[in-house]
């Protein structure tokens, strides 16, 4: 089997592999819209739509990509997320445990 990282950044998944970025990145198109003000800050709301840059399925590969992108397309096996994050003592996003896949 094969994984394609298609997120911008290294996924490590402890005690097994790290996974660094191929190059190509899938996202959600999105659109922000105005939504009035809070207290004088601006606000917004933000709609998903399409998934772009993300490959048609391929027979033994796993794409990994973010938890949007993964949710978006509920009926592909072939994407993954990072589950189960872990952080250091700052907050910061070290690796993960598992990959979340749709089922």
């Amino acid at each position: 089997m094969t994984i394609i990282n298609l997120t911008p950044h290294a996924i490590t998944v402890v005690g097994n592999a790290t996974f660094a970025p191929s190059g190509a990145v899938a996202r959600c198109a999105s659109i922000t819209s105005a939504a009035g003000s809070f207290d004088e800050i601006p606000l917004t709301s933000v709609s998903y739509g399409d998934v772009e840059s993300l490959p048609a399925p391929q027979k033994g590969v796993l794409y990994v990509v973010s938890a949007l992108v993964r949710a978006a397309v509920p009926s592909r096996k072939d994407v993954a997320s990072p589950g189960d994050l872990l952080r250091d003592d700052k907050g910061n996003v070290i690796g993960c445990k598992s990959l979340v896949v749709n089922s």
